[in-house]
């Protein structure tokens, strides 16, 4: 597990956004050490208010980044005002808040508490469908805490999620180590069977968002799953499956049970089910049998594929994993290759949010944001931002019909459509 160190500056909001990271670290299992020099990974939380306070943020930044392998900075600053750390020569991952996490895994599954109980936070209910996965990766070390997938059955996660939606729940997070290999263990692939029925036999307004599925998992399903995504306005037309890797080589070194052709497939099948959705993956940069090749293989199906949300992570050894008896590329060099596929990924996450300027989107309001502005999700669970929410009548849970007007890189804003007024009926004369 990984070991963070973490700093937070600002307001409030800046402060609820930590502890929300700090959760789901702890919850895979990592933990929190004193100081940079300790950790694995340092999480620097930005403000940005008047000059001085910039100038304060970049000094830190750049200590932090001399003191720690990795450096990840969110928060105001590093969102509205991202270039000024790169400009400064600041190695970093410049990230929304809520994606930290998942740039800390190294690779590994998430791995929930102990149970699979669900749970309501606001208008979000967490449904964790399954607990362990079927996979043996040579980085990962939570499968030492979670072993082997264990499936409650369909009608069983069916009646949790109808009692988050009637508890209140408008968006339904299923979740799981790896949701793509839900029912295994009972000797079938469950997943379009538990989605489809979610979407059918529950009433009321939601909308479903899948949880990470590793590709092995997805394509022997791929066909099936994605008829289903397209049948269903209530699914989010949005997948989570971390290739980790563009070369083959690297990939069995790894152990993942897929290989870069499986992961292209799953890519078309979805391409050609779906007119507008998101890919989500995640790649880990530097292993230690990672090649100049590799790397450059890695690159080119980034730009192939174009994936909407990408993770970029450095590669760390986890004590008790077979990867960590490997002898380790230079920091240098994975710091160069990370920062290679970071400016690449943020090319390609910017042109598709600059795609939907002036496009219009039906949006789910999802949670407050910084200020009077509300987050929202649309079709494709791309976030939107929408300002000004008390004079639009916005909260969360709310649904809206959204004009699309700028972005910042990773997220977009929006107003909402004016509602047109009924035609009236003409009078007698």
């Amino acid at each position: 597990m990984a070991r963070y160190h973490i700093e937070t500056y600002g307001c409030t909001s800046n402060r609820g956004e930590s502890r929300a990271i700090e959760s789901a670290l702890r919850d895979a299992g990592h933990y929190r050490v004193d100081g940079p020099e300790e950790a694995d990974v340092a999480i620097m939380n930005t403000c940005t208010v008047v000059e001085k306070t910039e100038r304060n943020m970049l000094r830190r930044a750049k200590e932090l980044a001399a003191e720690t392998a990795d450096l990840i900075i969110t928060g105001c600053m590093a969102l509205a005002q991202g270039n000024d750390f790169r400009e400064e020569g600041i190695d970093a991952q410049i990230l929304h808040w809520d994606d930290v996490p998942a740039a800390v895994t190294n690779g590994e599954c998430p791995t929930p508490g102990p149970g699979v109980e669900p749970v309501l936070d606001g208008v979000v209910g967490i449904l964790p469908i399954a607990r362990g996965c079927m996979s043996n990766c040579s980085y990962c070390i939570t499968k030492f805490a979670t072993g082997r997938v264990d499936s409650p059955s369909v009608d069983e996660n069916v009646e949790k999620a109808r009692a988050l939606v009637h508890a209140g729940a408008k968006e339904l997070r299923i979740t799981g180590q790896d949701t793509g290999v839900y029912g295994w263990d009972n000797g079938d692939r469950k997943l379009p069977e538990l989605l489809d029925r979610i979407c059918t036999e529950i009433d009321g307004e939601f909308r479903v968002r899948v949880g990470m599925a590793n590709p092995g998992g997805v394509h022997g399903i791929r066909d099936e799953l994605a008829a289903v995504f397209a049948r269903h306005d209530k699914l989010y037309n949005f997948i989570h499956a971390p290739v980790q890797s563009g070369s083959d080589e690297v990939l069995e070194h790894m152990r993942r049970q897929h290989r870069v052709d499986k992961f292209r497939e799953i890519v078309e099948t979805f391409d050609r089910e779906l007119d507008y959705w998101t890919l989500s993956t995640d790649f880990i940069v530097g292993y230690p049998t990672e090649t100049d090749a590799d790397h450059e293989r890695s690159m080119e199906l980034l730009r192939e594929v174009r994936p909407e949300k990408v993770n970029v992570t450095r590669f760390s050894k986890r004590p008790g994993t077979d990867a960590a008896d490997l002898k380790g590329l230079g920091g240098t060099l994975k710091k160069e290759r990370s920062k290679e596929m970071s400016e690449a990924k943020m090319d390609i996450v910017a042109a598709a949010y600059d795609e939907m300027v002036g496009t219009e989107r039906d949006v789910l309001v999802v949670e407050e944001g910084t200020g009077d502005s509300v987050k929202c999700r649309d079709e494709a669970y791309r976030q939107i931002i929408v300002q000004n929410a008390t004079e639009h009548g916005l909260e969360p849970g709310d649904f809206a019909r959204v004009t699309v007007t700028a972005h910042q890189t990773v997220y977009a804003f929006a107003e909402p459509v004016e509602a047109q007024p009924e035609p009236r009926e003409p009078t007698a004369a």
